[in-house]
């Protein structure tokens, strides 16, 4: 009786009409980062918070009137050397240009962008699913927005646990501190859209879900 001498082959690897091009990586980091420029302009307009360095810069920038883009930019530079050892120069690189990105258009939004009513709990929700959203298009194309977004990424990765987790964590304990900033209504409001982000990127960034890269 005759036999099959194949030898079993390999799993197939990931086709390459599936890796990220540049063009594909440059629509992602601009689109994700314009999202999450479009959250911290309602934030900026309701007097809400969020967590990780954003939320430290948000603080410093209602202590200091400092703005924003700058104190962002400047916060997340010691973290550049851990992304850099621990998750690769693609990464770096991707997440300072992010960075960069998203401090030069949160100064450009109020000279081009201005809301005249916007209810907290509106902007808690929306902010926070756009938020959600900017961060999850950037760590599909391996970038972030520095801060404690390269150590849930990092986690993820090397430890399998969930990035939406130990963002909801750390940003709790960040906007918590608000309180001794902000007034606590806003402050409620502002772990509500923590909350928000949080949960949906805990639902829909899972690690192996998405194969593209």
């Amino acid at each position: 009786m005759p036999t099959d001498s194949t030898p079993p082959t390999a799993p197939a690897r990931p086709a390459d009409s599936l890796r990220h091009g540049y063009y594909e990586d440059a629509q992602a980091l601009f689109a994700g980062t314009l999202f999450v420029a479009m959250a911290l302009m309602l934030f900026g307009q309701a007097g809400l918070l969020i967590g990780s360095t954003a939320g430290v810069a948000f603080l410093l920038h209602y202590v200091t009137d400092i703005s924003f883009g700058k104190i962002f930019f400047a916060i997340n530079l010691p973290f550049y050397w851990f992304a850099w050892t621990r998750m690769g120069r693609e990464f770096t690189a991707k997440t300072f240009l992010s960075i960069a990105l998203l401090s030069g258009l949160t100064e450009l939004f109020p000279h081009v962008m201005h809301v005249d009513y916007l209810d907290p709990l509106f902007a808690a929700v929306l902010g926070g699913l756009l938020l959600g959203t900017g961060c999850l298009f950037l760590a599909r194309h391996r970038s972030s927005l520095g801060g404690a977004t390269i150590l849930s990424l990092y986690l993820q990765q090397s430890r399998g646990i969930r990035a939406g987790k130990v963002q909801m964590a750390i940003d709790c304990v960040v906007v918590l501190l608000a309180l001794f900033v902000v007034p606590p209504d806003r402050v409620a409001y502002s772990v509500l859209a923590v909350l928000v982000m949080s949960g949906f990127l805990w639902i829909s960034h899972r690690p192996g879900r998405y194969v593209g890269h």
